[in-house]
């Protein structure tokens, strides 16, 4: 099945700013704009952030960006970014996966869907046992 060209919401290392960004997205995108996805908490990983989503808890929100890819880039984006979260369709191993949800801009504009990397069921079920939650949602506020 080949995906279709949603924008991505990015939360922890492809913000700008961060190591991921410069490597990946530099130059390849036609806009990032501040973006919140709700219904979902952040989490600190080994060196990175997941997000795990909380259907019905309320103020559960994480921040983020939402980036346009150039059309021209957008599918060996779209693969190197499932490489880098090291995502395969139906891989029970994976620590991400990749899923379209709705993400509000924060200008206040209609929420737009958008791929968004949130942890696997076997990551986010050890992450709500034993992992420690970002305040307020925000990988760049946490320092």
């Amino acid at each position: 099945m080949i995906a279709p060209e949603l924008p991505f919401f990015v939360y922890g290392t492809l913000r700008p700013g961060e190591v991921n960004h410069d490597l990946l997205l530099r130059g390849r995108t036609l806009r990032e704009e501040p973006a919140r996805l709700a219904g979902a908490l952040l989490y600190d990983g080994p060196g990175y952030p997941y997000a795990v989503e909380t259907p019905g808890e309320a103020g559960a929100t994480v921040a983020g960006e939402l980036v346009t890819a150039r059309p021209q880039a957008y599918a060996r984006l779209l693969a190197e970014l499932d490489r880098l979260e090291e995502y395969v369709p139906g891989d029970p191993r994976n620590l991400y996966e990749r899923v379209a949800r709705e993400v509000a801009r924060t200008d206040g504009s209609a929420p737009v869907p958008a791929w968004v990397y949130i942890a696997a069921p076997a990551v986010a079920a050890g992450l709500w046992a034993r992992g420690k939650p970002i305040e307020g949602g925000d990988w760049l506020a946490r320092r």
